[in-house]
């Protein structure tokens, strides 16, 4: 693997993830795609990327007290079954067809983002 594209990499999967974009959607691209990892084993690495940025991501928010603490523990109940259930059926497919159905689902919500994205109002702005 070649090390500049992996600080590059890095770097715009850090900054998505501190944005809320899914700093995934980059880093699993780049495994699967130019670093020729398994689906699964991206996902896994993913994973384990997600756990430092997002600590990093919840102390910047939480000091500039824009999460809502009241909304994290039942999100966290239902993520956590989610991600137990999603796991579990993930083994049954095979990676080609994961591939396509992450390839698809990131297309969907680029089109709907362009399309019927939510403006927000930039702060300091009227």
């Amino acid at each position: 693997m070649n090390i500049a594209a992996e600080l590059l990499v890095g770097i715009l999967a850090g900054a998505c993830g501190a944005m809320g974009l899914g700093g995934g959607s980059v880093l699993i691209v780049y495994l699967t795609v130019f670093a020729n990892v398994k689906q699964l084993t991206a996902q896994g690495i993913n994973l384990i990327f997600f756990l430092p940025t997002a600590a990093v991501a919840l102390f910047i928010y939480s000091k500039k007290g824009i999460i809502k603490w009241r909304f994290i523990f039942p999100i966290m109940l239902i993520g956590t079954l989610a991600t137990l259930l999603s796991g579990f059926f993930v083994g049954l497919f095979k990676a080609e067809l994961l591939k396509k159905l992450f390839g698809v689902a990131i297309v969907v919500y680029g089109v709907y983002e362009l399309v019927l994205g939510k403006k927000e109002k930039v702060r300091g702005k009227k």
